[in-house]
C-alpha cells in the first residue's frame, strides 16, 4: 500500500515554508511549495504561497501564473487577486488593479496590506479622497509600516499637505533608517517647501 502524505505533514510543509518567506528564504521555501504541487497540482495554499515567494523575488510573471492558478481552482483565493492587483498597480493599470484589490478587500476585510494597496491603486486611479480615507485605515491597523506610512505621506504631498506628508516621512524614517523611498520622499517636502518659500518671497519683492 503506497504510504500518503497525511493532512497534517501537508500543514507542517506549509507551516515550514511560512516560516522560510517570513526569514527571507524565498527559494528555500518554493522548493517546499513545489514539492507538495508535485504530489497535487490543485492545492491553492501552496499556489498562494508559491505567488507571494515569486512576488517577493520580484519573479512577476511565475507570480501571476500561480496567482491566476489559484484562482481558477479557488475564486475566493484573495491572495490570487491581492498578488494580481499588485502586479497590476506596479504597470500602473490603475482600473484592473482596482478590480482585484476591491475582491481582495471584500473576501478578506480589514487587511492593512490590502488596504494600502486598494487605497493607493484608488489614489492613482484618481478617486484621491476615497484613496487617503482607505490609506489611513490600513495605517490605523498597522501603524508601524514604513510602505504605508510613504504611500499616504505621498498622497498628502501630491495634494499639497506639505506638513502632514512631511510627519508622515519622519516617522517612517524613525521604523527605518535605511528605507530609501522615505529619504526620497523626504527630499521631495525639502524642495516643495523651498519652491513655497521662493514663491512667497518673490511675490513680496514684486
Amino acid at each position: 500500500m503506497k504510504d500518503q502524505q497525511s493532512p497534517s505533514g501537508v500543514i507542517e510543509r506549509l507551516e515550514a515554508a511560512e516560516q522560510l518567506k517570513l526569514a527571507g528564504a524565498y527559494e528555500q521555501a518554493l522548493l517546499i511549495l513545489e514539492g507538495l504541487l508535485v504530489e497535487d497540482p490543485e492545492n491553492v495554499s501552496a499556489l498562494e504561497e508559491v505567488a507571494d515567494n515569486e512576488l517577493s523575488l520580484e519573479r512577476y510573471s511565475r507570480a501571476e501564473t500561480a496567482a491566476e492558478q489559484a484562482i481558477a481552482l479557488d475564486v475566493e483565493s484573495y491572495t490570487g487577486h491581492y498578488i494580481l492587483g499588485f502586479l497590476r498597480s506596479q504597470e500602473e493599470d490603475w482600473e484592473k488593479a482596482l478590480v482585484h484589490m476591491q475582491k481582495a478587500n471584500k473576501l478578506k476585510a480589514n487587511n492593512a496590506e490590502i488596504l494600502r494597496c486598494l487605497g493607493w491603486a484608488l489614489f492613482n486611479g484618481g478617486q484621491r479622497a476615497q484613496g487617503i480615507v482607505t490609506l489611513e485605515r490600513s495605517l490605523n491597523l498597522d501603524d508601524e509600516n514604513p510602505l504605508a506610512l510613504c504611500d499616504l505621506g505621498v498622497a498628502y504631498l501630491q495634494t499639497r499637505n506639505t506638513a502632514k506628508a512631511k510627519t508622515l516621512f519622519g516617522r517612517a524614517l524613525e521604523l527605518d533608517p535605511e528605507n530609501e523611498r522615505a529619504h526620497e520622499c523626504v527630499q521631495a517636502v525639502t524642495r516643495m517647501e523651498e519652491m513655497i518659500i521662493e514663491k512667497q518671497s518673490s511675490k513680496s519683492h514684486a
